[in-house]
């Protein structure tokens, strides 16, 4: 009976799938509740500015000006919900939080333009939402920009008989996003924070239920070996998460129309290594936890901050450097890392290695700190 039986561990894997899907709740919430979670957060989590509230200060009512307004208006960026003529009702607006962007054009605009003289236009932008504050004005910026740029270009020609002057002449590409759709790059981070959530609430929640119950001490009363009550706790949970990887994957690609660039293979690999790590992690918590509402709490005291320090929503580049050098022991950043690059940019082996080489060394050295503890809780 010392020695590691495979009949055991067989006996002991049945028991647990069936413990885990035998209730119709359990079921919805490891199946269906990854898929809710992608559909809100797959909407929610997003930086798109469309169809921005603004204020149209107009002093020079000209039919320069009014091309202007309707490029922005065009782009489905802006919508003009207000118009005045005193720059007391563009502040009035903006400070009673009914518009984000105020476009003041000023008396002499469309003279100017026509002549092919400098002129300018200022946009007031509410600041209280900074990211959105920042994307708007990046957008009538570019907008303007290139109005200004077209028509400076319009006059030139005419003035030297219809030959266009010459010079730089810029063209831009985005690759890999090329309408810069948020939602192209949000979606493959949410996948990444569900997927280690699932790892943790099976492991962890699920043994300290069980615990609560008595039956995890009747476990360790029996033949088993503490390796084979290790393996049956979590091979159960690792096929779980990694067939809701391919749920939420299947999710990604055909409702959110993800482009997949790369090979599936490799993040294949890549899950299989997250999802150890986050097993490793809930086993940890089910060792140090009495209860299930503790082990909830510490749950998420680790889901959080990871999450936030992974690179979801803020990109790991602009946080302070000593926050940069604390994620390298982040998971959740290095398989973000993974999923936009296959994703997005069909990033290979030789690109992802290094976060694949992380995601093994931080899975081992959880898997096994929490291995250890386990096996000295159980004896």
């Amino acid at each position: 009976m010392s020695r590691f039986s495979f009949s055991r561990l067989g006996q002991l894997l049945r028991k647990e799938l069936r413990q885990l899907l035998r209730d119709p709740r359990s079921r919805r919430m490891l199946f269906v509740a990854p898929i809710f979670q992608l559909m809100v957060f797959g909407y929610a989590v997003n930086t798109d500015v469309r169809h921005a509230r603004t204020f149209l200060l107009d002093a020079d009512h000209s039919a320069e000006s009014r091309q202007l307004v309707n490029t922005l208006t065009a782009s489905g960026y802006f919508d003009i919900v207000e118009r005045g003529d005193r720059p007391a009702q563009l502040t009035r607006a903006l400070d009673a939080g009914d518009v984000l962007i105020g476009v003041n054009i000023p008396r002499g605009f469309g003279a100017d333009v026509s002549r092919g003289r400098p002129t300018s236009v200022q946009l007031l932008v509410d600041g209280a939402t900074a990211n959105t504050a920042n994307v708007a004005l990046g957008y009538a910026t570019q907008i303007i920009g290139r109005y200004g740029n077209k028509r400076g270009a319009q006059i030139a020609a005419r003035a030297n008989g219809g030959t266009m002057p010459s010079g730089v002449d810029f063209k831009m590409r985005m690759w890999y996003n090329p309408n810069l759709e948020s939602r192209v790059y949000n979606v493959p981070a949410v996948m990444g924070n569900i997927v280690m959530l699932m790892a943790l609430l099976l492991t962890s929640l699920a043994v300290v239920r069980e615990r609560e119950l008595g039956t995890l001490e009747q476990l360790m009363v029996s033949p088993l070996q503490p390796i084979e009550l290790i393996l049956g706790k979590t091979l159960p949970a690792a096929l779980i998460a990694m067939i809701d990887v391919v749920i939420i994957t299947a999710v990604a690609l055909l409702w959110f129309h993800i482009p997949f660039a790369g090979s599936y293979l490799v993040l294949g690999v890549a899950s299989a290594l997250f999802v150890v790590t986050g097993l490793g992690v809930g086993l940890w918590i089910s060792t140090v936890s009495n209860t299930q509402q503790e082990a909830f709490m510490l749950m998420f005291m680790f889901f959080l901050p990871a999450m936030m320090l992974g690179g979801m929503m803020f990109p790991v580049e602009n946080m302070p450097h000593w926050v940069q050098v604390a994620t390298l022991i982040n998971p959740v950043r290095h398989y973000l890392v993974v999923v936009r690059g296959v994703f997005l940019r069909g990033a290979g082996w030789s690109i992802v290695m290094p976060q694949l080489i992380a995601l093994s060394a931080i899975g081992a050295v959880v898997l096994g700190f929490a291995t250890a503890r386990f096996r000295k809780t159980a004896m």
